[in-house]
C-alpha cells in the first residue's frame, strides 16, 4: 500500500513516532499486525489473497507483490 493512501494512518512506533516503512495494515503501535507472517513468501501469499478478494487477478497481484522481499523487517 502506498503510505500516502493509508487512511488509517496508525503506523506508529512504541514512542508514538510515525513509522514511514510500513502501512497501518502491517504495522501499528510498534507491533506487526500479523506476527505469524514471518517471511516474505508468507507475506506475498497473504497480500495476493487480499488483492484477489478485491477482484485483482494474475499479473496485477504479481506486480503489487514483487517488491515485498525488499522491505525491511
Amino acid at each position: 500500500m502506498l503510505l500516502k493512501k493509508d487512511k488509517k494512518g496508525c503506523r506508529t512506533d512504541h514512542n508514538n513516532k510515525k513509522n514511514m516503512k510500513f502501512c497501518s495494515f502491517c504495522y501499528c503501535n510498534g507491533e506487526f499486525q500479523n506476527p505469524e507472517i514471518d517471511s516474505a513468501s508468507k507475506m506475498k501469499v497473504f497480500v495476493k489473497g487480499k488483492l484477489k478478494t478485491k477482484v485483482f487477478q494474475g499479473f496485477i497481484t504479481r506486480f503489487f507483490t514483487r517488491n515485498i522481499p525488499n522491505l525491511e523487517c
